[in-house]
This record gives structure tokens, C-alpha cells and sequence, in this order.
């Protein structure tokens, strides 16, 4: 895989866990300058329903302060195009659980036709946030 010079990648990063760390460090080993974009609560709250566990201040702290992250912005809105726009990236770096999504296949063409590439990751099947979540309700409801 090229080297890029500026990486992008973002998530909600709530109940940080090893699919997280992944994404992060592969996305570094494959550019000079690594931007994260955390989603805000209410960004969270407007498409999932849900408040995240993890405050996003709290959230931006943590990724802060993995050695691959090379700067971190807030994701007020989930519009790549616009993020491309105003972060310049040349790559954006996503889960491959996003691969053939509707908001992915316009944003790859609009991407392409502006040079910049989608690279996709593996996705850690066996560990989620939502999954964490639930283990953790789970335990912490009374029998």
C-alpha cells in the first residue's frame, strides 16, 4: 500500500477498545500525518439514538493521547466531502464494516474524482462499543 502524506479517519471512540487501536495504527503506518475526527454527543445522539457512555471532551482526551494520532478535530457532522474539503486529506482511512454503504459509495466517487482514496481496515468483528455496552448492562442489572 502508497504512503499518504495526510491521513483522516473519525469515530464516536466511545468505551475505547483493540478495534479502536487498530484502525489508529494502521491508518499511521500508512501516512506522514494522522488526523482523527471524534463525534461530538449530540452528532452521536442525532443518528444513533444515544448518548455515548464516554463525554466527548473525555473521548478527545483518550485519543489525544495515542502515540499513532497526530492531531484530533471535532466531527460535528458525519459529511466527508466537507471534512475533505476543509482538512485537505489525501486518504481517509475507515472500518471495512462501512465498505458498500450508501454514504461510502457517493463519498468514494466524489473522493476519486478530487484524487483522494478510501482505504479500508478489517473490521474487529468481536469487540464493538455496542457490544461492550451490552456485556456491561448486562452485568450491572440486578438477577
Amino acid at each position: 500500500m502508497k504512503k499518504y502524506k495526510l491521513g483522516y479517519t473519525s469515530g464516536v471512540f466511545d468505551l475505547f477498545h483493540i478495534g479502536h487501536l487498530n484502525i489508529l495504527k494502521n491508518a499511521k503506518e500508512h501516512c506522514d500525518h494522522l488526523i482523527v475526527a471524534v463525534s461530538t454527543d449530540e452528532l452521536v445522539q442525532s443518528y444513533k439514538n444515544k448518548t455515548p457512555v464516554i463525554p466527548h471532551v473525555e473521548r478527545m482526551e483518550i485519543v489525544k493521547s495515542i502515540t499513532f494520532v497526530d492531531e484530533v478535530v471535532a466531527q460535528t457532522n458525519r459529511d466527508k466531502v466537507a471534512a475533505m474539503e476543509k482538512h485537505q486529506f489525501d486518504v481517509m482511512f475507515v472500518g471495512s464494516d462501512w465498505k458498500g454503504n450508501a454514504l461510502f459509495n457517493k463519498t468514494e466517487r466524489i473522493f476519486n474524482e478530487n484524487g483522494v482514496d478510501v482505504v479500508y481496515f478489517p473490521y474487529t468483528s468481536n469487540t464493538s462499543s455496542t457490544l461492550l455496552t451490552q456485556v456491561l448492562t448486562k452485568i450491572a442489572q440486578p438477577n
